[in-house]
């Protein structure tokens, strides 16, 4: 699939001003500072589509991008550490998943996954969450030009062997890394083959 349009629609506050309409929805979230707007921009061929930052905790409304007129890009609040006080994280995490437990058009979420790290508590508690409340995902891990080849294969076995501790199956996956430009083809077929399916 290659993208020729991409347009910013609007940042909401909550899943009832999101766009209206059934377009199908693609969202990505992951802990703070694991590299979604980059990722973002990358997918989308655009140098500043999504706001980067070195402060964690950017992302703090409902954004969403309009890609072809065919389908929405969604970028969602992160979770896990930020320098944001107890109370604006709660409000984070609400309206989170308020979005993903209420917004029949989103067809699957991307969690970002930082590969240079072991399987962190808030990365699978928030993993179970959706395996529980049967929200379609699929894993993206991320930085993975920090690793070697078998660094990278032995930190994804390790998410495979601690996930299917409680699953049945592991998740969809793909593998990325804005500078080394990997990943891109992979997931924008993925996301064309099942835009495609959902419709």
């Amino acid at each position: 699939m290659e993208i020729q349009d991409v347009r910013f629609v609007k940042s909401s506050p909550d899943e009832i001003s999101c766009p209206q309409g059934n377009l199908p929805e693609y969202a990505f979230v992951g802990r703070s500072n694991v590299g979604k707007s980059s990722l973002i921009n990358y997918l989308t061929d655009r140098k500043n589509l999504a706001k980067t930052s070195a402060q964690p905790g950017k992302t703090k409304l409902i954004n969403h991008f309009l890609v072809d007129d065919c389908w929405y890009l969604v970028d969602l609040p992160g979770y896990g550490y930020a320098k944001v006080s107890k109370g604006e994280r709660k409000s984070f995490m609400s309206l989170l998943y308020n979005y993903l437990e209420r917004r029949a058009s989103m067809v699957c979420l991307f969690v970002l996954i930082d590969s240079r790290h072991a399987p962190q508590n808030n990365d699978l508690e928030f993993i179970q969450w959706l395996g529980e409340n049967q929200i379609p995902f699929a894993l993206i891990f991320t930085k993975t030009d920090k690793l070697s080849a078998l660094k990278l294969q032995q930190s994804i076995e390790q998410y495979k062997k601690t996930l299917l501790q409680t699953w049945e199956s592991f998740p969809p996956f793909f593998i990325s890394s804005t500078l080394a430009k990997t990943g891109r083809d992979e997931i924008l077929r993925f996301i064309a083959d099942t835009k495609d399916s959902s419709a």
